[in-house]
Protein backbone atom coordinates (compact mmCIF):
# COMPACT_ATOMS: atom_id res chain seq x y z
CA UNK A 1 0.00 0.00 0.00
CA UNK A 2 1.89 3.06 -0.84
CA UNK A 3 2.13 6.20 1.78
CA UNK A 4 -0.20 8.38 -0.21
CA UNK A 5 -4.19 7.25 -1.21
CA UNK A 6 -4.84 6.14 -4.52
CA UNK A 7 -7.13 7.79 -6.83
CA UNK A 8 -9.69 5.54 -6.08
CA UNK A 9 -9.44 6.43 -2.77
CA UNK A 10 -9.50 10.01 -3.26
CA UNK A 11 -12.35 9.73 -5.11
CA UNK A 12 -14.30 7.68 -2.65
CA UNK A 13 -13.09 10.30 0.27
CA UNK A 14 -15.09 12.82 -1.88
CA UNK A 15 -17.66 11.42 -3.94
CA UNK A 16 -19.77 12.83 -5.84
CA UNK A 17 -17.10 15.39 -6.93
CA UNK A 18 -14.55 14.27 -9.67
CA UNK A 19 -13.14 17.68 -10.65
CA UNK A 20 -9.58 17.51 -9.18
CA UNK A 21 -9.95 21.29 -8.39
CA UNK A 22 -13.03 20.49 -6.15
CA UNK A 23 -11.81 17.64 -4.63
CA UNK A 24 -8.98 19.58 -3.70
CA UNK A 25 -11.22 22.54 -1.85
CA UNK A 26 -13.44 19.43 -0.28
CA UNK A 27 -10.44 17.63 1.22
CA UNK A 28 -8.89 21.34 2.74
CA UNK A 29 -11.98 22.19 4.24
CA UNK A 30 -11.81 18.71 6.31
CA UNK A 31 -8.48 19.91 7.85
CA UNK A 32 -6.03 17.77 5.35
CA UNK A 33 -2.87 19.10 3.36
CA UNK A 34 -3.27 18.19 0.45
CA UNK A 35 -0.32 18.78 -2.26
CA UNK A 36 -1.38 18.93 -5.84
CA UNK A 37 0.40 16.38 -8.39
CA UNK A 38 2.20 17.84 -11.71
CA UNK A 39 -1.17 16.71 -13.46
CA UNK A 40 -3.29 18.85 -11.16
CA UNK A 41 -5.00 15.52 -9.18
CA UNK A 42 -4.87 16.03 -5.20
CA UNK A 43 -1.81 14.05 -3.52
CA UNK A 44 -2.64 13.54 0.75
CA UNK A 45 -0.78 11.67 2.70
CA UNK A 46 -2.22 8.77 4.53
CA UNK A 47 -0.74 8.95 7.61
CA UNK A 48 -2.00 12.29 8.32
CA UNK A 49 -5.45 11.63 7.08
CA UNK A 50 -5.66 9.06 9.51
CA UNK A 51 -4.30 11.58 12.40
CA UNK A 52 -6.79 14.45 11.14
CA UNK A 53 -9.84 11.46 11.03
CA UNK A 54 -9.16 9.71 14.24
CA UNK A 55 -6.93 12.30 16.42
CA UNK A 56 -5.61 9.90 19.18
CA UNK A 57 -6.94 11.25 23.08
CA UNK A 58 -4.23 13.86 23.61
CA UNK A 59 -3.53 13.94 27.29
CA UNK A 60 -5.10 17.62 29.04
CA UNK A 61 -2.05 19.70 30.58
CA UNK A 62 -3.05 19.94 33.94
CA UNK A 63 -4.27 23.38 35.92
CA UNK A 64 -5.58 26.35 33.93
CA UNK A 65 -3.09 28.11 31.11
CA UNK A 66 -3.20 31.23 30.68
CA UNK A 67 -1.43 35.00 31.61
CA UNK A 68 0.42 35.63 35.20
CA UNK A 69 -1.36 38.35 35.63
CA UNK A 70 -0.33 38.91 39.27
CA UNK A 71 3.24 38.80 38.23
CA UNK A 72 2.36 41.17 35.47
CA UNK A 73 0.80 43.63 38.28
CA UNK A 74 4.09 43.26 40.75
CA UNK A 75 6.30 43.90 37.27
CA UNK A 76 4.70 47.16 36.61
CA UNK A 77 4.34 48.04 40.19
CA UNK A 78 8.05 47.80 40.67
CA UNK A 79 8.36 50.62 37.70
CA UNK A 80 11.14 49.34 36.41
CA UNK A 81 12.13 50.12 32.91
CA UNK A 82 13.07 47.84 30.38
CA UNK A 83 16.59 47.82 29.56
CA UNK A 84 17.56 48.36 25.76
CA UNK A 85 20.13 47.44 24.00
CA UNK A 86 23.90 48.75 24.06
CA UNK A 87 23.95 51.45 21.18
CA UNK A 88 20.11 52.20 20.80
Amino acid sequence: MPPWLTPEEVADLCKPLKQAAAQIRFMRSLGLTVRTKPNGTPLVMRSHLEEVMAPRARPQPVGKSGPNHAALVAHFQQGKKPKRPAGQ
